[in-house]
């Protein structure tokens, strides 16, 4: 077998396991958490994975570029912010939403911006707007909330299709979700995105401009984020600078999880939508126990270093049998 064929192998059988606990948890939380299983929970559970999942579709294509953006979580809160601000300024709902898609965009853009022009590391540049993006929602809003949004766009978000328990919001979710799966896997724009995480001198090598791509990345990057502020704020119909606090943590922890590794070069978005709704069932089941947030930020960081740690120890421990192997074959 060719060493892609193996390379395949092993993330299938990663997603594999991922989706074989999914399943388990789902199962053993049906029947050992009160309320899990019902129609109107999972509906919750849907609508709570929406803003992760969406979120971690372009994360998946930075990641495995070898960068990261933990400034998602503070663009959705601006947009949030803007969206209330320019809604309590009088602006129709229908101008309101593509500005803050396209304000997202501009927010992703700086970040593309310092990243590779300025060739600062993504860690230090993200986590620096994080807290700027987050400190110029409050100054947008301040600590108050602006809500009365339509009711035709909140019963939407909210609403499932006919009497069933799924969210309209989830069709559109999986429409962008497959033109995501084609593009990372399916075209040379996502073997751009695997070369350059596998080597980025190399990639240029090949002709592929890993700047330019990696900028577009933080651009969707905060675009769709700022897609999910405004999804986030119909929701709750409440436009606040504090939505979607700390849903990096989360969604940086579903996308390793799912198999992406952090260094670049490696993963799949079937094993990320995977790991979105292993987190997302971790989360809802502990709710539902009455556990604190507190203590859903202790699993959600648990869950990150074991994705980080789990596949190095794996790929060590089969480097160690291949090199047996071949120190048989030797004598």
């Amino acid at each position: 077998m060719s060493d892609q064929g193996n390379r395949l192998g092993r993330l299938l059988s990663w997603d594999a396991a991922v989706v074989l606990v999914t399943v388990v948890v789902l199962i053993v939380a049906s029947g050992a958490v009160e309320n899990f299983g019902t129609s109107r929970n999972f509906t919750f559970l849907l609508l709570d994975l929406l803003p992760i999942a969406l979120v971690a579709l372009p994360m998946t294509f930075v990641i495995v570029t070898g960068e990261i953006d933990l400034s998602v979580a503070s663009t959705l809160g601006l947009t949030s912010a803007v969206m209330g601000s320019l809604w309590d300024a009088g602006l129709t709902i229908e101008m309101i939403i593509p500005l803050c898609i396209v304000l997202g965009g501009v927010l992703g853009a700086l970040n593309g911006f310092f990243v590779t022009v300025l060739k600062l590391p993504s860690l230090a540049v993200t986590i620096g707007t994080l807290a700027l993006y987050r400190g110029l929602a409050f100054v947008v809003l301040g600590d108050g909330a602006v809500a009365d949004f339509p009711r035709a766009y909140t019963s939407w978000v909210t609403g499932t299709m006919g009497d069933g328990p799924i969210p309209n919001v989830l069709i559109p979710l999986i429409v962008v979700a497959l033109i995501f799966g084609i593009v990372l896997h399916a075209t040379p724009i996502g073997r751009g995105v695997f070369a350059a995480g596998a080597g980025e001198q190399a990639a240029r090598f090949a002709g592929i401009r890993t700047g330019r791509l990696k900028f577009w990345l933080y651009v969707v990057s905060g675009a769709v984020a700022g897609l999910a502020g405004v999804l986030w704020t119909l929701r709750y119909s409440s436009a606040r600078a504090d939505n979607g606090f700390g849903i990096e943590l989360a969604v940086v922890a579903a996308v390793l999880l799912g198999g992406v590794s952090i260094f670049g070069g490696k993963g799949t978005l079937p094993g990320v939508l995977a790991g979105v709704v292993l987190l997302a069932s971790l989360q809802n089941a502990l709710r539902l126990q009455d556990v604190s947030n507190e203590a859903l930020n202790i699993v959600t960081g648990v869950l990150l270093i074991v994705s980080v740690l789990l596949p190095n120890i794996v790929t060590s421990a089969r480097t160690a049998v291949r090199r047996r192997r071949q120190a048989v074959l030797r004598h």
